[in-house]
């Protein structure tokens, strides 16, 4: 079977997290939503190729595939429920859950409907439903990879609260730390550790090598990513993969992409202090839009870094290889390539730009591909 990730016209209303990826591969819950997808469909079927619909520039990383097969909607998060509905679809057969398109098998002739409880759907729009149903999500990626799999002891020097719902895949480490599940699981990947005086809050969960620095303060519905290093105080946020707040400061209501660094003692607002509804810049309109939204931090594109004490607004949308840094608020819409972002906002050069990802990336082994620069270039020119 072949499956096919289609962005289902959310580039936009999720950039710029999805600038330089596809909506399927936005991380929701323990893993991303292609991955999930891609447990589920392997459970019952032998997957030979993987396509996308998506925007053009990104196919030279993410390419189509010509053949029909499996077509599924990048912007829902499959359930146990969700999947098995899925997997029963027939040839020609496209499944729509209270009227929201899931999947289609090959051509789209036939329509079958579904009704079901709105818990039973993780279905995404706009940037703040990922940190909205984060915690659902981790809910169900950890039972669906803790089923029938027996956890790593932990340390008699941690303290547990609630019902020890916890598991620790192997290689990690923990010692000296609290972790409360009392009102959702803790799932701990492989080799990642968590450093001495952590205190911890469930849903969470931290990727494969990733990091939770002394003395981190992690509230619920958190996801911190593979490779990710991670202190201070964090509540309600997704960490991609490989970006790191190892110092002291505030993040809530947030979502940060791969490859960003924030500076010490960086902080985000996550609510006005009128306590009204924020607005976010939206890459659909180019202008700013009323979300409904009370809580929101900071939305930040790939290979983003801050400044020490930078202080960033509530609801803060931050593009691609963008450097925060100066006294005072920056705008709450820092365009791509920006350069400072406080008091001036220059044009942050692209082989500069290639230059610091590639450092920060040979520290971890890995390198910024020819795809990544086409894509990255072709963002810059656009700006340009």
């Amino acid at each position: 079977m072949n499956i096919i990730f289609d962005d289902n016209s959310c580039h936009k209303s999720l950039a710029p997290l999805t600038l330089t990826r596809p909506v399927a591969d936005v991380r929701l819950g323990i893993e991303t939503i292609r991955e999930s997808w891609m447990r589920y469909i392997g459970e019952q079927h032998t997957i030979d190729r993987v396509g996308f619909i998506t925007e053009d520039y990104l196919q030279v990383k993410y390419p189509p595939i010509k053949e029909l097969g499996l077509t599924l909607m990048g912007n829902v998060k499959p359930t146990p429920l969700v999947a098995d509905l899925v997997n029963k679809l027939q040839e020609g057969e496209a499944l729509y859950i209270n009227d929201i398109k899931i999947a289609h098998f090959n051509t789209e002739s036939t329509r079958v409907d579904y009704k079901m409880d709105e818990d039973e759907l993780i279905v995404i729009h706009y940037p703040w439903d990922l940190f909205q149903q984060n915690g659902k999500a981790i809910v169900c990626d950890f039972d669906a990879l803790t089923a029938d799999r027996s956890t790593q002891q932990l340390s008699s020097s941690n303290q547990l609260i609630g019902n020890g719902n916890i598991f620790v895949e192997p290689g990690a480490k923990i010692e000296c730390a609290i972790l409360n599940t009392e009102n959702g699981p803790i799932y701990i990947g492989k080799n990642a550790e968590i450093m001495e005086g952590s205190i911890i809050r469930g849903p969470f969960s931290l990727g494969d090598h990733a990091v939770l620095k002394m003395g981190a303060k992690i509230y619920g519905d958190t996801t911190i990513g593979s490779h990710c290093k991670v202190g201070g105080e964090v509540t309600n946020s997704i960490f991609f993969a490989y970006s790191n707040k190892g110092h002291d400061g505030f993040v809530g209501n947030s979502i940060i992409g791969e490859w960003c660094n924030l500076g010490a003692d960086t902080n985000t607002s996550n609510l006005k202090n009128n306590y009204s509804p924020v607005r976010l810049y939206s890459y659909e309109t180019q202008d700013m839009e009323e979300t409904g939204v009370t809580f929101f931090g900071v939305m930040m594109g790939d290979h983003v870094k801050t400044g020490i004490n930078t202080m960033l607004n509530t609801a803060t949308s931050i593009g691609v290889c963008s450097n925060v840094f100066g006294g005072g608020f920056p705008s709450k819409f820092i365009p791509s390539f920006s350069w400072g972002a406080v008091h001036s906002n220059d044009l942050f050069k692209l082989e500069k730009a290639f230059e610091v990802a590639d450092n920060m990336m040979k520290r971890r082994n890995t390198e910024l591909s020819q795809a990544d620069r086409k894509i990255l270039t072709y963002l810059f020119q656009e700006l340009a």
